[in-house]
């Protein structure tokens, strides 16, 4: 266990003028001054002052939230995200909104692990012969695999053209219709959502695994072969089992759920420092674009720490776009924001896609749990809620 008050007295100061904690000080003045207070006892209030980041003791803030002295320090060691503490109801917001608690990460993390908030002026992404890069390239199984690496490293996600066969997409689509047809609401392994008229609707499914053309997927030599461009050693994280790999349907027009996902990181829920980096794969069984719904990336974002941002706002980054077609696969890393808007209503068709995942051998959730995910699944009905409608009853 870390000790609250000397770890705030005496190791946190020494933090405070470093380049990563130097570049919290303007989200943390956007969002307002945090205090987190423990159950146990004791509270400090991290706030934007004139000089910098300054450290409190004491709630004297515009947000205070309870967690216990565990979860703080999960937080402290990137264990713990708020989003999952959230969904979990391991909060207790005291003043405030709870939501804050998520704004405030990244500032957070820059202050405990010295990762700085991700500024997409601040990116200077070069390619192999020192170039600026150019964010939406787009690769072949054929091409230079150094070339992909160190895009890869760079941008933190990698798209190549024309992996799986037009015949291979078939039997996909169909083992994924009998998916959908054999969802049940309220099973965990499925998440739904509802759409402007009121109708539950399917959005994922996560045993695709048991289908047997979609559970060759993990394992097959094409994935595996970019799998091994990354840095570390990765393994597929679940090698047997139904929920090897899963099903997004994108649906337009959708109201509640996590049918459209805004900006967002796939360890933010938890588990960074237990999981990471993770290597996230997607296989495009129909033609993905703004229309249909696509998935967008901040290049450069892996290694930053992000929080929530408003695609609507002026200064909102922009991310980089992909025309996929049926066969095609996208990899990012786990810690790269990216998002799945809404598609426009009243098409034939929409994205759907198969998506598995690479871990550090041996890599497990650090509370024992099945994975960081599961504190979704808290309703019987099987809807997934809003996170903001969650930090609301915190």
């Amino acid at each position: 266990m870390i000790d609250f008050e000397a770890y705030h007295r005496e190791t946190l100061p020494g933090r405070l003028t470093s380049d990563a904690v130097c570049t919290a000080v303007p989200l943390l003045r956007r969002v307002g001054s945090l205090a987190i207070r423990l159950r146990e006892g004791g509270a400090w209030t991290y706030a934007a002052g004139e000089g910098g980041l300054e450290l409190r003791p004491g709630e004297d803030a515009d947000t205070v939230v309870e967690v216990d002295h565990e979860t703080w320090c999960g937080i402290v060691r990137e264990l713990e995200a708020p989003a999952g503490l959230l969904y979990a109801g391991r909060v207790k917001c005291v003043r405030g909104t709870a939501i804050n608690l998520v704004n405030a990460e990244p500032a957070l993390r820059a202050l405990y692990n010295d990762r700085p908030v991700y500024d997409p002026r601040s990116m200077d992404l070069r390619d192999r012969r020192g170039a600026p890069l150019d964010p939406e390239s787009t690769f072949s199984a054929e091409s230079d695999p150094e070339e992909m690496a160190h895009f890869l490293r760079t941008a933190g996600y990698l798209f190549v053209r024309d992996v799986f066969s037009q015949d291979e997409v078939a039997y996909f689509l169909a083992e994924a219709s009998e998916l959908h047809g054999e969802a049940v609401k309220g099973d965990k392994l499925s998440w739904w959502g509802k759409n402007e008229a009121g109708e539950e609707v399917l959005c994922r499914v996560t045993r695709a695994g048991a289908k047997p053309h979609l559970a060759s997927i993990p394992e097959d030599p094409r994935l595996l072969r970019f799998k091994d461009l990354a840095d570390v050693e990765l393994a597929s994280r679940r090698r047997t089992g139904e929920e090897s790999i899963s099903i997004i349907w994108k649906i337009p027009e959708m109201t509640e759920g996590l049918a459209d996902i805004p900006w967002h990181r796939d360890c933010g829920m938890g588990g960074h420092a237990a999981m990471c980096p993770v290597l996230i794969a997607s296989v495009f069984l129909t033609e993905a674009t703004p229309e249909t719904g696509e998935l967008e990336m901040l290049p450069g974002s892996w290694q930053s720490g992000c929080g929530p941002i408003d695609p609507n706002h002026p200064q909102a980054p922009k991310g980089a776009h992909f025309h996929a077609h049926p066969g095609d696969v996208s990899l990012h890393y786990g810690d790269t924001m990216h998002a799945a808007p809404p598609p426009r209503p009243g098409l034939a068709g929409y994205r759907v896609s198969a998506v598995t995942g690479y871990a550090r051998p041996g890599a497990h959730h650090h509370r024992g749990e099945k994975n960081y995910n599961v504190v979704l699944h808290s309703r019987e009905d099987g809807q997934v809620e809003n996170l903001e409608k969650v930090a609301r009853r915190a």
